[in-house]
């Protein structure tokens, strides 16, 4: 240490270097306080940290880990940590200690990219990456309260530094390298299985570097002519391969020592669990490019555009510029080409598989981080190239104006994240037109940290109730509002609340993190914000949350009523709802469903058309709609609806099982087994539908055998055309038993 202080005390780079990553130690953290909950803490995570560590305090008895939810797949060291910290000490604000660890690891990120780019290209490069990585506000918003994605990504970021010095020092690595990185690569384990794939980088490294090694080996022992050294280089590989097989089996051990699932069976249990994030089961819908869409129908570019769109357009920039200023020359081409490829493999590998990834693309954050040290490098190359200008004060005005030139680039960044802090994530960059144009074409605060802020405005601002009772506080996001009113529970009580239903729900107060809402909606004047708005949370000016206050309870009592089977009760209040609010889309949907139910459907018609005013895609309207065409004998009309249902939605069943009514009324069985292929590829197929598919097929001609074997036969290829193998396989089981 005493030696690096005493190489670099003259070099201005290096004090840089050393002030940025001192202060950000020290930053991070205390921003990170600030911070909201991100989704899956209070609901998954936390719990699950608790359960792991149950099983541990109680000898591996309490097994409840085992059945969480889906969380076996997943190692959880970070909240296993935390969890074991905030009991021992009895920490209250639990998530203060998480979130101050989090950002810890989005620190570690941050150094670690400026080391690899000191290491490749000085203090200069390092410095520049440092910054180019902390200005980048989706990975800083994610610093402060993502426990999954910014770990795994600390790993791996440690794991290319720590392989990048191995195969420096190679064939004789260092002790020291070889320990940390077996424990970066315990660190993306045990997190996430797909940390496995830094052993992927290390084999690939370690071959390029085994091609440079012997090919420098032979043209040294040629000069020499002699064999010695031909014989110590097969020598030095063995000894490089095995110090690799050490690490990698060390740390993989080392990582799934808090992976109770992965423990009971290291290497099955370790590829089941690949398996099953492979073909990750939940789906959600979400905005994109201004339509709600399926998280397992993105469209392939879903991805790439998404990371484009949301970086600083200086970390573009200067990675491209990388390639054209040099970085692929001799003595730096090795760690350029692996990189560049620990950037693209993973997106290229999303966009090859169809992943099912969703929110932004917080599941490939770990990709990132090469990214920026390459953009740092590329700065630092266009710097250099100021040093080949022989005119002395055209060079010096050069290098000032190429390193300022990042900086001045990072300016409209640095703002969002001081305007805007603490929702740094919700960025978009000029690319998108900025934050402000992408409202109402892809989610805003998708990872629900506003409803921190909602909630404590609740807390600060809410009336007593005039008969003393608890305020009910509605959330769709219930979890983390009943962790901000756990200090007030003798005056508030958190409620689940859906968005569009909210009016069937008893409230007072209601906090809402604007996700899942249809774009049409949120960009209606007459409907949006809602008239009893009472406070809204903004970033650059567009809405992430609001909050509600009830002034009107008859779409409550009619909802009420409506359950109770007192149609004409729950009609009287809500048009009295109407008259409070026209646009009161919880009344209007009602209406339409009993004035079905009643059997009018031109009232029906009323109520949806109404509804169609402010959304005029929304699914139940639509269905309802159609369904009201039908009870009026207008099929044609009522199919149409039902296939733009669909076509928005296509996973809503109920469309699709009254196109099928209609189609088998016409005999249309043509078109009737086409949609309930796509039934199938939609994952819509109930029983009611499998009689369908039969009784088409028994009409043709087949007997009940032959009928199933053929809907066997169509649901395997089904599941296998969209890479669901492991259930094409189970159907192509059952057509092995008939």
């Amino acid at each position: 240490m005493k030696k690096l202080f005493n190489d670099n005390k003259q070099n201005p780079w290096f004090w840089a270097f050393l002030f940025v990553a001192v202060t950000l130690l020290f930053a991070m953290p205390l921003m990170s306080r600030t911070a909201g909950n991100s989704g899956d803490e209070d609901a998954f995570q936390i719990k699950q940290g608790y359960n792991v560590l149950q099983y541990y305090k109680t000898h591996h008895q309490d097994t409840t880990c085992m059945s969480f939810e889906n969380l076996k797949y997943y190692g959880c060291s970070f909240d296993v940590i935390t969890a074991w910290i905030n009991e021992t000490f009895h920490v209250d604000n639990i998530h203060l200690t998480r979130h101050a660890a989090n950002a810890l690891m989005g620190w570690l990120i941050v150094l670690f990219v400026g080391l690899i780019a000191y290491r490749i290209a000085g203090w200069r490069a390092g410095v520049l990456a440092m910054v180019l990585m902390f200005f980048s506000p989706r990975f800083l918003g994610h610093s402060f309260n993502n426990p999954k994605d910014i770990p795994l990504a600390t790993g791996v970021i440690m794991a290319i530094y720590y392989i990048l010095m191995f195969f420096r020092q190679a064939p004789k690595p260092k002790w020291s390298t070889m320990i940390m990185l077996a424990l970066s690569l315990a660190l993306a384990i045990s997190i996430r299985v797909g940390g496995l794939i830094i052993v992927g980088y290390f084999g690939l490294w370690g071959l390029l570097w085994l091609f440079k090694y012997i090919g420098a080996s032979k043209t040294q022992t040629k000069a020499r002519k002699g064999e010695k050294k031909s014989n110590d280089t097969g020598k030095d590989v063995l000894r490089t391969v095995g110090y690799a097989v050490l690490i990698c089996v060390a740390g993989f051990f080392a990582g799934i020592l808090l992976w109770p699932y992965a423990m009971q069976s290291p290497i099955k249990n370790t590829i089941d669990s690949y398996q099953a994030m492979s073909q990750f089961a939940i789906a959600i819908r979400q905005i994109y490019e201004g339509q709600m869409v399926w998280s397992d129908a993105l469209p392939w570019y879903y991805t790439p555009k998404f990371i484009l769109t949301t970086i600083p357009v200086a970390v573009i920039l200067g990675w491209i510029a990388y390639a054209f200023a040099g970085g692929f020359r001799k003595e730096r081409r090795l760690e350029s080409i692996m990189l560049y490829f620990c950037f693209l493999f993973p997106v290229a590998w999303i966009v090859y598989t169809k992943a099912n990834v969703y929110g932004g693309w917080r599941h490939s954050m770990f990709a990132y981080p090469p990214m920026v040290a390459v953009a740092g490098l590329g700065f630092d190359a266009i710097i250099e190239k100021g040093e080949r200008i022989k005119n002395q004060m055209g060079a010096r005005i050069y290098r000032v104006a190429a390193t300022v030139l990042p900086f001045a680039m990072l300016i409209g960044p640095a703002c969002h994240v001081v305007r805007n802090h603490p929702y740094e994530y919700v960025y978009f960059n000029c690319l998108q037109g900025g934050t402000a144009n992408a409202y109402g074409q892809y989610e805003m605060d998708y990872y629900y940290h506003a409803m921190r802020e909602a909630t404590e405005w609740v807390v600060a601002h809410a009336e007593p109730k005039a008969d003393g009772t608890k305020i009910i506080v509605g959330t769709w996001h219930d979890h983390d509002t009943r962790y901000f009113l756990r200090h007030d529970t003798a005056q508030f009580q958190p409620r689940f609340v859906r968005w569009y239903s909210r009016g069937d729900y008893d409230w007072d107060y209601a906090v809402f993190s604007l996700t899942g809402i249809d774009p049409a909606y949120l960009t209606s004047d007459k409907v949006f914000p809602p008239k009893n708005t009472v406070h809204t949370i903004e970033v650059d000016h567009v809405p992430i949350a609001v909050v509600l206050k009830r002034d009107d309870y008859n779409d409550y009592l009619g909802a009420k009523q409506k359950k109770e089977n007192h149609p004409d009760s729950a009609l009287t209040y809500f048009y009295k709802a109407l008259q409070n609010n026209p646009y009161n889309e919880s009344a209007l949907i009602n209406m339409a469903e009993i004035y079905l139910q009643l059997g009018k459907p031109d009232s029906t018609l009323w109520a949806c058309n109404r509804f169609f005013e402010f959304e005029p895609s929304n699914d139940n309207a639509n269905y309802f709609a159609a369904y009201a065409h039908y009870a009026k004998g207008e099929h044609d009309k009522a199919l149409q609806m039902c296939r733009d249902v669909v076509k928005h939605n296509f996973k809503y069943q109920s469309a699709y099982m009254l196109i099928l009514q209609i189609l088998i009324q016409q005999n249309r069985v043509d078109e009737a087994e086409q949609t309930i292929l796509q039934m199938m590829d939609a994952e819509q197929v109930n029983n009611q539908v499998v009689q369908y598919y039969v009784a088409i097929k028994r009409a043709r001609g087949f007997d009940e055998r032959m009928a199933y074997t053929a809907f066997y036969r169509a649901l395997a290829s089904s599941y296998e055309k969209r890479g669901k193998k492991a259930q094409a396989e189970m159907y192509r089981g059952y057509l092995k038993q008939m």
